[in-house]
């Protein structure tokens, strides 16, 4: 089994792929398989969240480039900038992780799929749809330098570690 323990920021081809959904990108510790097939064991320092592009380097010197899996999320839009506000306020309110985006339509957020936030952001007057699509979210609150002193140390941070982040 291959090893990492390392983030990679230089300038070097992966010639590895570790395809990971949002959830496993949190845990820093880790058994799982390349793309290849191949079995790895991830031992990152804790907190670490890695984001779609960024890159590891393998025990054996070999670097690999994290791929953000698809996966069933919910994205809501709205014509109307303060309900769409509204639903991200309530999401925030609820500690759910939020991708914030936009495209030629209009702006919109996305959340993983949940039966109960659907039903809340369509009270909320928002048009919902589901898609399967990587998922991103904000860094948020838990970027570095933002600490809430009654939290535990060891408390996961999403922050931007380099790399394409969508």
């Amino acid at each position: 089994m291959l090893l990492i323990e390392t983030l990679y920021t230089g300038d070097a081809s992966a010639t590895e792929q570790l395809i990971l959904d949002f959830d496993a990108r949190t845990k820093s510790r880790l058994r799982t398989t390349l793309a290849s097939g191949e079995e790895v064991g991830l031992f990152l320092p804790r907190g670490t969240i890695l984001r779609g592009g960024d890159k590891l380097r393998g025990a054996d010197g070999r670097i690999i480039a994290v791929v953000s899996a698809p996966e069933e999320l919910l994205e809501a839009r709205s014509n109307n900038a303060r309900e769409l506000t509204r639903a991200a306020y309530h999401l925030g309110n609820r500690h759910v992780a939020v991708e914030v985006g936009s495209d030629a339509q209009s702006d919109w957020i996305r959340i993983q799929a949940d039966h109960v936030l659907e039903t809340m952001l369509v009270g909320l007057g928002a048009q919902v749809r589901k898609l399967s699509a990587p998922f991103e979210p904000e860094a948020g609150a838990y970027a570095p330098g933002h600490h809430h002193s009654e939290r535990g140390a060891t408390e996961a941070k999403i922050h931007v570690m380099g790399g394409a982040h969508g």
